[in-house]
């Protein structure tokens, strides 16, 4: 019965998720309250029974319930109870369903904490989240339904999740991300909100900005994570391969964090309405082209879900249906952004402007190496593979004019910015730049490469512009750390993104130039040696466990005679599955990882071992984390926190206030 139950709340979710979708917004559009007045229980109740049906589906694994085909295609009676519950999203229909939940969490969210927003715009928001709701429980239902049973004949054992997913990585990665993917619907919601209303002034933006932060947020540490689970899980030693995939998360990143800085822009300034309205479509959009991408069997890849076409053309219909809806409701409302505020060339929104489409830029980069292969196949051009190279070759300069931009923007005024003396004050940056920028590489690594030089006077120029800034700000303290810790958190949490995004740079380009690998053959007894460091082989042992056996290897790891620690990579065999599998052994800390994996076996008893060098690879997810938590910072702000009403003489009838 609980297949049958997570699929009758399914359906109750989906009628109330309608009746989210209509009602409020024709309650909005008439002025009724009566009808506006169900937007909020009707998105708890959707998220209730969504939640009900989830549940139903991860018990149904716990069980071990074979006869439901979503459960026997991806779990097994041996396989780990935390995996069983991981297995809930580790395919297609499952996932799926995981997306909808959240969907339904963000709603309510929305439904829970934006009580003093005027009535209808909350309506109006949380009735396009309902409608977003209908398109994927449809979705789910007709084309992807987790309950469908095997009755009457059904196999008396699963056929195991896949291995590659039987890790602590994907109990946390998709959660996360999809937490990122699906929380652009509430800023994409609030943007169409406000172009139905016609309420687009800096109100709407803050109401907007945390919302857009947290699913920021989310979206970062996912892709972090992910990054995570393929450099240790996969044996190959590298945290990104421009995987198709994995640049359908990172476009919505790059598109989202446009759309910060043209909310900031906005709630400042109240200009930049219409660009701040493309990029929040455009954020959304992109999530959902990810999830095509992912979901059509149109890519090739280690992340990609295997599903049929059909499923696909669901998804893209959908994607027709809210990308064109979204810019036909914005074309019919283009007069409400006229007779914005004026600014001069050089001024602060003129930069932010540039790093805006810095940004864009690079979002289009990804689009388009994405995306041309397919195009090309699609147009009997051949198959043609786009590649680490091109990226590298376009992120290249695109990287570097936005860490310029970062270490000039906070010094430039609004509206307009004398240039006399003013370049005079950035000298000595530019000083201390160069001097550290050639001293580090060169001191600590010997042999200097000329884009670790640029790239590393370019992140000494964004830190020493952070620490001028600071400096400039605390003058009216009694010292420089009093005076950062009265500074605003919205300001604080800015800092920390940039210097984020300074030590995630850092650790990308270091670990590209510097690292040291090499594949050899080694027999018991056997040693090799990378930088200081000796690597003694001593043989392999079977080691026996719950769902796999496994060959484990011990390397002695030595350091200028000194024995320093010993590493154990494993060759796995999954029990159902017979997939042979490589776990990678590694010793970090923030200097450098040592990063040593089994290959293949020989005849006479010896194995293939890659063994690598990688110094600061762990400040790329460093970097990432660190921005993260400058997001949570900037939403820590008292003035999205503390909100009362208050009359506006301006567009809006209610004005948010600190």
């Amino acid at each position: 019965m609980l297949a049958e139950s997570g699929q009758f709340a399914l359906i109750v979710a989906l009628a109330v998720a309608l009746i989210q979708g209509t009602f409020p917004l024709l309650g909005a559009y008439r002025q009724n309250a009566s009808l506006m007045a169900l937007a909020r229980p009707a998105a708890l109740t959707q998220f209730f029974f969504t939640a009900l049906s989830f549940a139903c589906l991860a018990a149904l694994f716990l069980n071990n319930d074979f006869t439901v085909a979503y459960v026997a295609s991806h779990s097994n009676s041996q396989l780990p109870e935390w995996f069983k519950v991981s297995a809930v999203w580790g395919g297609h229909e499952g996932s799926l369903l995981l997306w909808v939940l959240i969907l339904a969490g963000w709603s309510a969210a929305v439904a829970v904490f934006s009580k003093d927003l005027p009535q209808d715009m909350v309506s109006r928001v949380l009735s396009i989240m309902g409608l977003l709701s209908v398109g994927f429980m449809l979705f789910i239902l007709l084309t992807s339904n987790p309950f469908d049973r095997l009755l009457p004949s059904f196999p008396f054992d699963g056929s195991d999740l896949n291995p590659l997913l039987q890790d602590i990585g994907l109990i946390i990665h998709p959660p996360l991300l999809y937490m990122g993917y699906v929380g652009f619907s509430v800023v994409f919601a609030f943007a169409i909100a406000g172009l139905i209303s016609g309420r687009l002034d800096s109100t709407w933006a803050k109401w907007s900005r945390p919302w857009t932060l947290i699913a920021w947020c989310f979206l970062t540490v996912g892709i972090a994570l992910g990054s995570w689970w393929a450099y240790y899980e996969l044996g190959w030693g590298g945290w990104w391969f421009w995987d198709p995939v994995e640049n359908a998360s990172l476009m919505p990143w790059l598109a989202g964090t446009a759309l910060l800085h043209a909310l900031a822009v906005t709630e400042k300034r109240k200009i930049f309405k219409a660009w701040t309205i493309m990029l929040a479509i455009t954020s959304f959009s992109l999530s959902l082209l990810g999830t095509f991408l992912v979901r059509s069997g149109v890519l090739t890849s280690v992340h990609a879900f295997a599903s049929d076409p059909e499923r696909g053309m669901f998804v893209l219909g959908f994607l027709i249906v809210v990308v064109g809806g979204s810019l036909s409701l914005f074309a019919f409302r283009v007069n409400l952004f006229k007779g914005q505020g004026q600014y001069q060339l050089f001024s602060r929104e003129t930069l932010l402007m540039l790093g805006n489409i810095l940004l864009l830029v690079a979002t289009v980069v990804v689009l388009l190496g994405t995306l041309f292969p397919l195009i090309s196949e699609a147009f009997n051009m051949g198959k043609i593979s786009v590649g680490p190279p091109y990226f590298n070759l376009l992120f290249f300069p695109l990287t570097l004019l936005a860490m310029l931009l970062m270490g000039v923007a906070p010094f430039v005024r609004w509206k307009k910015q004398e240039a006399a003396g003013f370049i005079k004050g950035f000298v000595w940056m530019a000083v201390i730049s160069v001097v550290l920028g050639i001293a580090f590489p060169w001191i600590f690594f010997g042999s200097p490469v000329w884009q670790v030089i640029v790239v590393t006077v370019f992140c000494v120029w964004v830190l020493s512009a952070t620490i001028k800034d600071v400096v400039k700000k605390s003058v009216n303290k009694k010292n420089v750390l009093q005076g950062f810790i009265s500074l605003p958190r919205s300001y604080k949490g800015m800092m920390l993104g940039h210097l984020g995004i300074v030590v995630l740079v850092m650790g990308v380009t270091y670990t590209s130039f510097y690292s040291t690998e090499i594949d050899v053959r080694m027999a018991t007894g056997d040693s090799v040696s990378i930088k200081t460091y000796s690597f003694k082989f001593h043989g392999v042992k079977d080691v026996s466990r719950q769902n796999h056996n496994a060959v484990m290897g011990e390397i002695e790891v030595s350091q200028n005679g000194k024995r320093l620690f010993s590493l154990y990579p494993e060759k796995r065999v999954y029990a159902v599955q017979k997939n042979m599998m490589t776990e990678a052994a590694i010793h970090w800390n923030l200097g450098r990882d040592i990063y040593v994996a089994l290959g293949d076996s020989f005849d006479d008893g010896s194995w293939a071992v890659r063994v690598q060098h990688k110094p600061l690879m762990r400040l790329v997810w460093l970097g990432a984390l660190i921005s993260a938590l400058g997001g949570i910072l900037v939403v820590a702000d008292r003035r999205y926190r503390q909100v009362r009403r208050k009359r506006s003489v301006k567009n809006s009838p209610l004005e948010l206030e600190a």
